[in-house]
Formats: structure tokens, sequence, C-alpha cells
């Protein structure tokens, strides 16, 4: 079934930072990607659920923090049995958040900013509800039956030992009308497709063309390493027993189907690109996926989600990520928090100075930096009573609405869909826009000196020796210098430079503009301007 036609935009002029006569870096390299999680955002609407037109309405705030690349978690048809990653339609916008026309308005807004756009693309599964699977679930003679993955057996036992992720059950649905089971690394609601059927391929390239034709920059790939399967779908061995495959599935297979997917944005002008979900939890097991620069141009690097926030592990994940892609010229991505996982500053224990101190250690680290929405405004994990969840992964704290002003409402015309994070009124976006010293402007000014500095967007990285409780670098490109350095600890700590340097920004935002005294605060992370440097 092919994608509908759609009009197409213009391609907007890359603007990556680079040196006097060095070609401009594509955007995916020199941004940074800025997370909607579209329910959450801003409704327009006023039916309490974020929309389309809502996040166009709040353009404004990103342009002036100075965020690169829009990234939307899914909006499309859904029966929203997993909050949209369970996909109806590929090509229409679900009702909740608004229509073709309100995504078309939406894009060219943000296109008109100088910003990007990128979708999230779910190739691995659809929705039980897609035309496609209830095509194929009509029949075992349906044209579509092999779409998805289908097996004979006995109806009380399972054609393999995998779980869904989940419901923690069997990974794998029986459909009494057709006597077999489908399976489904999921939801039941979420089958999985077989992209070993050459017309699932051409089908799924087909989604891909029909928004690239309407002008989107890229895609982020949900778990695009599952689409590789083993046709025997053999049981897990021994070890693997009793868990889902999400965080160990990686077959060869998945590179070549990689390669086809990343030939159809080649079509395309304007460095059309995409981030992989590959969710291996190591550096050394998603290098591959970048295969030589013919499959995914970034893949997420998931180690930091899961970390605590002690500087002998961030010093070890940024050692081992660097090594693990640099050989092959692969570029690093670095996240903190997102849609799937509780917030930075709720897994640092609730400390915004922690929070701080994470903000300049991300945005400075070689590699594309992505922010999940509210990250700036320093929002912790909403509490959710039970009458109010809704997800069946139970993250819905992490996806609390966005404040966007101090008044009741927070800017949202009914009661929101879930509950607001803590302290909404004092974290809202108006009330930290008034205030210099609040968090928002801290990212700002961070977002500001990554823009104007070629060592902070492109620039190697290189440990710096510093005391017990403290991660010190330098990056350095060129003649540009910065050096970073961040405290763990909630005690003063010296850090003296064996140079003269000027205080660029501070997590605390004390000594801004001022020379380097060596003094570190508790949980401060500071970055330094050395007075031999160029700005580029």
């Amino acid at each position: 079934m092919a994608a509908r036609e759609a009009p197409g935009y213009g391609n907007r002029p890359v603007t990556g930072r680079q040196g006097p006569g060095e070609p401009a870096a594509p955007w995916w390299r020199s941004g940074v990607v800025y997370q909607v999680y579209p329910r959450s955002f801003a409704d327009a609407s006023g039916d309490g659920i974020g929309d389309l037109d809502g996040i166009r309405s709040r353009l404004d705030h990103l342009s002036w923090l100075g965020v690169d690349v829009l990234w939307l978690s899914p909006i499309y048809r859904s029966p929203m049995a997993d909050a949209g990653y369970d996909i109806a339609d590929h090509c229409e916008i679900d009702p909740l958040f608004g229509d073709l026309a309100a995504f078309d308005r939406l894009l060219a807004d943000v296109h008109d900013r100088g910003m990007r756009l990128m979708l999230d693309w779910v190739p691995n599964h659809t929705s039980d509800q897609h035309p496609w699977f209830l095509d194929s679930r009509s029949s075992r003679n349906s044209a579509r039956r092999n779409w998805y993955l289908w097996r004979n057996g006995d109806p009380s036992t399972p054609p393999n030992n995998w779980l869904a992720q989940f419901t923690g059950g069997p990974a794998w649905t029986w459909d009494d009308d057709t006597a077999q089971w489908y399976l489904h690394l999921f939801l039941p609601e979420q089958p999985d497709l077989n992209w070993a059927e050459p017309a699932v391929q051409e089908a799924m390239h087909d989604v891909l063309r029909f928004w690239l034709r309407r002008g989107v920059d890229g895609f982020r790939a949900d778990v695009v390493h599952l689409i590789g399967k083993d046709p025997d779908l053999p049981d897990h061995p021994p070890e693997l027993v009793g868990t889902n495959i999400v965080h160990s599935h990686d077959l060869p297979v998945t590179h070549e189907l990689l390669r086809g997917i990343r030939a159809v944005l080649d079509e395309f002008p304007g460095d059309r690109a995409m981030v992989g979900e590959v969710n291996l939890r190591s550096p050394a097991l998603i290098a591959p996926y970048y295969g030589a620069g013919d499959e995914l141009h970034l893949t997420f690097n998931f180690v930091p989600l899961s970390g605590p926030w002690e500087p002998s592990f961030w010093r070890a994940a940024i050692e081992e990520t660097l090594a693990a892609l640099g050989p092959g010229g692969s570029w690093p991505t670095w996240v903190l928090s997102n849609h799937d996982n509780p917030r930075h500053r709720t897994r640092y224990g609730g400390s915004e100075a922690r929070a701080r101190a994470a903000a300049a250690l991300l945005l400075t680290l070689p590699g594309t930096p992505f922010l999940y929405a509210g990250e700036e405004l320093g929002l912790e994990d909403a509490v959710v009573p039970p009458d109010r969840q809704v997800d069946p992964g139970g993250r819905d704290g992490c996806r609390a609405p966005i404040p966007w002003t101090a008044d009741d409402g927070h800017g949202w015309p009914p009661e929101p869909w879930l509950p607001f994070p803590p302290d909404a009124a004092a974290r809202s976006a108006a009330a930290q826009r008034e205030d210099p010293a609040s968090i928002l402007h801290l990212y700002r000014r961070l977002l500001a000196a990554r823009r104007r500095s070629p060592a902070l967007s492109a620039g190697a990285w290189r440990a710096v020796p510093a005391p017990d409780g403290v991660l010190a670098y330098e990056r350095q490109a060129g003649a540009d210098r910065r050096v970073v350095a961040v405290n763990f600890t909630d005690a003063p700590a010296r850090f003296p430079l064996d140079e003269p340097a000027t205080v660029e920004v501070s997590s605390t935002g004390t000594a801004e503009g001022a020379a380097w005294t060596g003094a570190l605060g508790p949980d401060e992370a500071v970055l330094l301007a050395p007075a031999r440097t160029g700005t580029g």
C-alpha cells in the first residue's frame, strides 16, 4: 500500500558551524535537538491534551531558548494503546493533535525560524487496527498475511519463549479466527511487521517518502534494531529466559535493512537524517548501526539514562563512547531525560543544583545533545495517582504537562490529561523567563555558548586531571579551546588552572565574565575560556 502523495516544501539552508573555508556541518551534527511529547507540550484546542497548534503557539519559547531541531513523538492516527506508538495510519494525523493542514502550518513555522523538524517513525510494529493488519488477520490467504509474523502451534503453547515488553507475558497472541499465533514484542495491540517481506519494506519506505516530500528533515526510528529477525524465531538461550528481547536483539540482517532505509533518505536533498533507538545499552554494540556511513546517521546513547551521578561513571561513559565511535568517524549523541525514563532531576535525588550541573555537562560534550521538553525548566516527575495513570509501561510521571504560566491553569485551558509536575507555578516558563538566575536562563546561556564555540560544537575531547569528585575536560577545535569542570559532590572543591581563564558559564550563575579563581562550589559546573583561545 503506497503512501499518499504530499505537497513539497523548500529545503532549508544548512546552518552548521564551521571554520573558514570548511564546508558546513550537517544540522544533525551541529545542532541541539529538543524532544516534544505532543500530548503534554501545549493545548490550543481546549480539550486538555496537547496538539500541533499548541506546539506552534510555543515556538517562540524554543527560538528564544536557542534549540535547532524539534523532534515530535508520534502524532499519527492511533487507538492510543501505547500513546501513539501503535499506529493505525502512518500518513494521517490523529484528530487529538489536529490534521495534516495543522502539521503543514507547524512545519512551515519551524522552518521560518531556521529550525528543523524530526518525526518519530515506528518501523517494528503497527496497531492491530491498522488496515495492513486487519487485512493480514482476515484470512490465511490474505495478500498481506506475510506482512506480519504468524506461526502455527497449539493454542496453549506459544511458538517460542520470548516475552513482551510491558506485559511480561508471552510475546505471542493466539488468533481464533485463523488458528495461528502472531508476534508482538510489545503490547498485543502492536503486532510486529515482517521486514523479510519485500512489500513491507517498500510500504515503510513509502511512509518515509510521504513525510520527506512534505518537508520533514528527519526521523527518530523507534526500536529500529528489532526489525531484522531470524526467520526461525528461536527460543531465548537459558541465560535470557524470563526477559524480553528489546535490550539483547542484535542481528546482522538488520544492517541490510538499514542500508535500504538510508538509501531512501539519500534520495532527498537537504541533509535528511535518521537517529535510531538502538536500545542495546553499549556504545560498542551500537557503533555498527552507523555502518560505513550508509546506515543510521546517529544512534541514541542510552548509557547516561541509567547511570549514577558520579564522576567515575561519566568519565568511563564518555571515554567508552568516544573509543567505540571514533575509529569509524561516527558521531555520538547524549541524552539525560526522555519520555520513557524518569527525568534526570528526579533520578538525581530532586536536586536542582545537580540538574544544573548536568545541563552544563550534557551541552559541552562532543556530539549531538538531545533535550527533553521541560528539562530546561528543571522539572521533576509528576506524582500520578492510580486513578489517573494511563501508560502501560508506568511512564506517566515523566510525561506530565509543561507548565507555561504561574496561574492555576498554567497555560492549559481545562485540567490537562495528567497532573502537573511539582512546583508548577514556580517552575513555569513565564516565571523563569522573568528570573535571570533561573535554570531556564542557564540553559539559554549554555546553548549560546555552544553555538559560538567551534570547540564545543565540533572539537576534540580530552580529560584533564582533577581532584576526587570532579570531572574535568578540555574541548578544542583549532585555536578555540574551552575547559569544563563538574563538581559531583556537595562540598566545595579546588580546580586551579595553570593559565588565566574566564568563567564563561557557571551552573550557579555566579562570577560569569570574571577571572577563574579555581574555586568550585558544591554541585557546580563551570565552562571556562582560557586566555589563549579564539572564539571561532
